[in-house]
């Protein structure tokens, strides 16, 4: 086989190789977007319900302490958890975009399966080197008496 035939099966090789790997990260980012708008549905609605039933609650609170003294420590008190909370699920949040799984995982394990297969195969192209402790032929002369 002729190194020009070498150099176009490997190249076809590799096209098609990347091919698959294009495929593969359009259906994954495809997955990724329906999954995604998904959850961006039912966080909106959990969201706009929660806010109206915090509201409702801030309200029954303030106007159950209104007639008191305590109406000042309700108000407090109601700030408190809701600031408990926003920190909460901030820090929730942030470790979930931090240690979260990564995204278009399959598309990166093939790659690297496909970068240790052409690591392989180059490895078994080279000629193996020579040991490092062999000693370059010399012609029979003494290269210490050579230049006297």
């Amino acid at each position: 086989m002729s190194l020009r035939q070498k150099v176009g099966a490997w190249a076809s090789t590799l096209l098609s190789i990347m091919v698959t790997r294009v495929e593969l990260f359009a259906l994954e980012a495809s997955e990724e977007k329906n999954e995604l708008m998904k959850m961006l549905v039912w966080v909106g609605g959990a969201m706009f319900f929660a806010a109206l039933a915090f509201i409702v609650l801030t309200l029954l609170v303030i106007l159950l302490f209104w007639p008191t003294q305590w109406r000042y420590w309700a108000f407090a008190v109601v700030i408190l958890v809701y600031a408990g909370l926003g920190i909460y699920f901030a820090r929730k949040l942030i470790r979930r975009l931090v240690y979260g799984p990564l995204p278009f995982q399959a598309t990166l394990e093939e790659l690297r399966k496909d970068l240790q297969l052409v690591q392989q195969l180059y490895d078994k192209d080279e000629p193996p080197a020579p040991p490092a402790d062999a000693q370059a032929p010399n012609d029979g002369v003494d290269i210490t008496t050579r230049n006297k």
